[in-house]
């Protein structure tokens, strides 16, 4: 097995997640950090060897074979390119880019060198989520006809709630569609084989003017301040989004994505309906799958190498009872990535650029459709 070296650009919240779950792999070294914030003091906490103010600098005095973007997401564009016209490969937090031309870039870059842009849409790699895809394409619940759900958070429900997130310079034309919403679309196309064709969506602000602090606030922060400490902010991005979908296979459904329900910490919800059957998968309860039976009574799958499809056994790792999450996701994610790099054999399960553009189609196309008031064509 193959040794790798690694860099991580943005070492915050889930830029910590990344080295650590990188570690777990065992064939891959996280030899340099870089961020512009505390860079020195992050390094040293997490172990890391090497260290940088300025990512450029980074990649061009240290040896790397992968590096992991995990920054706001203006920057992911400008990160991702300079490694790839340094015959970097790269995993990439979503969204890829803030616009659809600078993802059309970044695909191009991706053909032109022959390396590899891994998105990091993790849900993929839940047992149970795969296990899913795979009773679909067998035709366990026969044709898919509904694809329903949600995806809701809490963590900027009060007006003093602030993240660079909610700024449109920074995140992008959506913030829901684009941080979360997407993960819900690229999951139910995945385990549906069904592609997203026509949206029509409908946005909120809950707080036009939020509080903003002037010092530093971590994302999902509970610190408060004084009010002497908080400047008005304008918000020009949407708390809640409700859309509704089309898609290629004939299957129609619905999703209200939001970071404003109180009690949400992270609960991602998908129903799948079919002629024979429908099946639920629940990120609280990630471990189990509901299947619905007409007259009968309902299946709840448990996670276990006994109890997946055996083309999914390759993202289960530990035996049956013993629960795997989030973290998990993201190795079994990175794992297949890595791997790929060298293995063309390997199953790549994986989102790619060319997935990443079609996310930013999709958050295109649901900012049109909220502001025509109307159904709008991907």
């Amino acid at each position: 097995m193959k040794n790798y070296k690694a860099g991580v650009v943005g070492t915050g919240f889930v830029g910590q997640i990344h080295i650590e779950t990188l570690r777990r792999l065992g064939n891959v070294e996280v030899v340099a950090v870089a961020d512009t914030i505390s860079t020195e003091q992050k390094a040293k906490k997490m172990n890391v060897p090497a260290y940088f103010k300025d990512y450029k600098e980074m990649m061009e005095k240290v040896d790397l074979d992968v590096v992991h973007v995990c920054t706001p997401n203006n920057t992911h564009y400008e990160i991702a390119m300079y490694a790839l016209e340094h015959g970097i490969n790269v995993i990439c937090e979503k969204p890829i880019t803030t616009t659809v031309k600078e993802a059309e870039q970044l695909v191009k870059k991706v053909e032109e060198t022959g390396l590899t842009m891994a998105l990091n849409f993790h849900n993929r790699f839940y047992p149970m989520t795969h296990h899913l895809r795979n009773i679909i394409k067998d035709g366990e619940l026969g044709d898919v006809f509904s694809i329903t759900g949600t995806y809701t958070q809490d963590w900027l429900l009060n007006i003093t709630d602030y993240s660079w997130r909610l700024s449109a310079e920074e995140s992008g034309k959506t913030r829901v569609v684009a941080d979360i919403g997407s993960h819900w679309m690229d999951l139910v196309e995945y385990v549906s084989g069904q592609k997203i064709t026509h949206v029509c969506a409908d946005f909120s602000i809950i707080h036009p003017i939020r509080k903003k602090s002037k010092k530093t606030v971590l994302a999902f922060s509970t610190e408060k301040f004084d009010d002497a400490d908080y400047e008005d902010v304008p918000i020009n991005t949407e708390d809640c989004a409700s859309v509704m979908f089309r898609f290629s296979g004939g299957a129609k459904g619905s999703a209200f994505f939001s970071q404003v329900i109180a009690g949400k910490s992270v609960d991602i919800d998908v129903l799948i309906g079919g002629y024979k059957k429908s099946a639920q998968w629940k990120s609280e309860i990630c471990n189990q799958l509901a299947i619905g039976i007409k007259d009968s009574f309902h299946e709840v799958l448990e996670k276990g190498y006994a109890t997946v499809h055996p083309d999914s056994r390759s993202v289960v790792a530990y035996p049956i009872g013993h629960a795997e999450g989030f973290s998990d996701a993201f190795k079994q994610c990175f794992a297949q990535v890595y791997n790929s790099l060298d293995n063309p054999n390997t199953p790549r399960d994986f989102a790619v650029a060319s997935d990443g553009l079609h996310e930013m189609l999709l958050c295109d196309k649901i900012f049109e459709s909220n502001q025509l008031m109307s159904w709008v064509e991907v």
